[in-house]
């Protein structure tokens, strides 16, 4: 960023009221006669009164004003060394190059560049909804043994997991072997309807063990074996860890009763907060670094995958989720983070992203990215451009205007930026009013108001408005329009 200073030092009391109150000491009179030397101090004298707080306020000698009761002070002539205003033109503000100076006043170019924010984050690393499996009663019966009896257990597919007697069990697998033997029966000298009839009985016999949780091998090894077993072990379906057990050993249970929770811990979301003034740097499909205090140092990575369409009322915060792979199951549920996003934005309020940028993310899963369209592979939903959720390429065109962050003076209604009027004969301050978009650590987007390569004040901005409203002209209090007088 290029700064000018107009070298200046820290302005006294005294020394602003004097540049910006239109007073300053009189040269030595040369030496002439009595006569000569009254009729000068009588021309020196001020002529028009008026008080500081209340500038409507015009007595021709001093006094009090009768609204504030403060003693009037003399009236700043139309030409100054401080400053004097230019003529058609009420929020402009000249000053002398000493008062320029005085007030230390510096300016920057305004600047067309690439702008970037650190979105920082809080939140927890919670499980991953879609990799949560419920083990069930598949028949019932009672629990006769629990082989993974405490949670946490890490089991894989297959494990055995309980042991369940079941009279309905029994009562399928006899099922199964009277239609075996049935078929044996008919296998010979009988007509072939017959002999498919009895086939479609077996085939249907075999489906409803399979139904009611017994695996191809424990089918196989009844008929095998002839004979019926009231008991039946149920085997883990997927593989995960016990997050949660609701049996018990002795325990009866029906139909679909629960018995464990098993969660893949592999896959992974962090649930993290975002304020709502950063939602202008959020979109879906960002990288979102992060660290726990659990390894000091470690930066993991994620994609953003969901943002609430709501806002918490109560926090004023957007909740986000991230997906995170987790294969050495190094990130536990529950654990702090700490996050980070960063993004550029347009002056149109894109976010700028060279990786995705002319891309095709998967809707469900943003992990998905290709070059061209298709089916995402882990749901089959169609891929959706890039630019449907808010991304451009880097772009000049489309580079924001940038002004530090010291220039603009907000109020809850306006923000006014005092421009360097060019090609002055003095040094000449204009007030202008400007839309700021979104603000960076050090520098607002400028929506529109300025042009690139205006000057704009950045120090000493704060008095240039000071001396407009002590001159009751418009300032960043009077919304344009030339104030009455001072509002308490």
């Amino acid at each position: 960023m290029t700064t000018r200073s107009f070298r200046g030092r820290a302005l006294p009391a005294i020394a602003l009221l004097v540049i910006l109150g239109g007073c300053r000491t009189p040269e030595a009179p040369p030496p002439a006669s009595p006569v000569g030397t009254v009729a000068a101090t009588n021309a020196a004298a001020p002529s028009l009164w008026t008080c500081a707080m209340h500038p409507q306020i015009k007595k021709s000698g001093p006094g009090k004003c009768p609204l504030c009761g403060m003693d009037l002070v003399p009236a700043a002539p139309a030409e100054t060394a401080g400053h004097r205003a230019s003529t058609g033109d009420s929020r402009r503000l000249a000053m002398s190059a000493d008062a320029v100076a005085l007030a230390a006043i510096q300016t920057t170019p305004v600047r067309r560049e690439a702008v970037s924010k650190e979105v920082r984050m809080v939140g927890k690393v919670d499980y991953d909804e879609t990799r949560i499996r419920k083990i069930a009663a598949w028949v019932p019966g009672r629990i006769d043994r629990l082989y993974v009896d405490f949670t946490g257990m890490r089991v894989n597919a297959g494990d055995h997991l309980v042991y369940v007697y079941s009279p309905e069990l029994r009562t399928a697998q006899e099922e199964l072997l009277q239609a075996k033997r049935a078929a044996r029966a008919v296998r010979k000298g009988a007509v072939t309807v017959l002999r498919e009839s009895s086939a479609a009985t077996v085939d249907a016999a075999r489906e409803k063990l399979r139904l009611l949780g017994l695996t191809p091998p424990q089918i196989a090894e009844i008929e095998r074996r002839g004979t019926a077993s009231d008991h039946l072990t149920i085997y883990a379906p997927v593989g995960g860890t016990v997050v949660g057990k609701q049996a018990f050993e002795g325990m009866y249970v029906e139909t679909g009763t629960p018995i464990y929770e098993l969660a893949d811990l592999s896959r992974l979301w962090v649930r993290l907060d975002a304020y709502e003034s950063d939602m202008s740097w959020i979109r879906y499909g960002q990288d979102v670094a992060f660290t726990t205090a659990a390894y000091p140092g470690e930066v993991f990575h994620g994609r953003i995958a969901f943002i609430e369409p709501t806002l918490d009322p109560r926090t004023r915060t957007v909740k986000l989720r991230v997906n995170v792979d987790n294969p050495d199951n190094r990130l536990k549920p529950e654990m702090f983070v700490s996050a980070v996003v960063r993004a550029g934005v347009t002056e149109g309020g894109q976010v700028m992203d060279p990786e995705l940028a002319g891309k095709w993310i998967g809707p469900m899963h943003p992990e998905i990215v290709r070059e061209e369209p298709g089916a995402c592979p882990i749901c089959g939903m169609a891929l959706v451009k890039a630019e449907d959720y808010g991304y451009v390429a880097p772009d000049t065109e489309t580079t924001p205007l940038l002004i530090p962050a010291s220039a603009p003076l907000i109020t809850g209604e306006r923000a006014i930026v005092y421009v360097r009027v060019p090609d002055a004969d003095t040094p000449t301050f204009e007030g202008r009013e400007v839309v700021l978009g979104p603000r960076t650590a050090d520098s607002y987007v400028v929506r529109s108001g300025l042009r690139e390569g205006e000057d704009v004040v950045v120090k000493g901005n704060f008095k240039i408005d000071s001396a407009l409203q002590i001159q009751a002209r418009p300032s960043m209090m009077s919304n344009g329009a030339t104030p009455t007088g001072h509002r308490h």
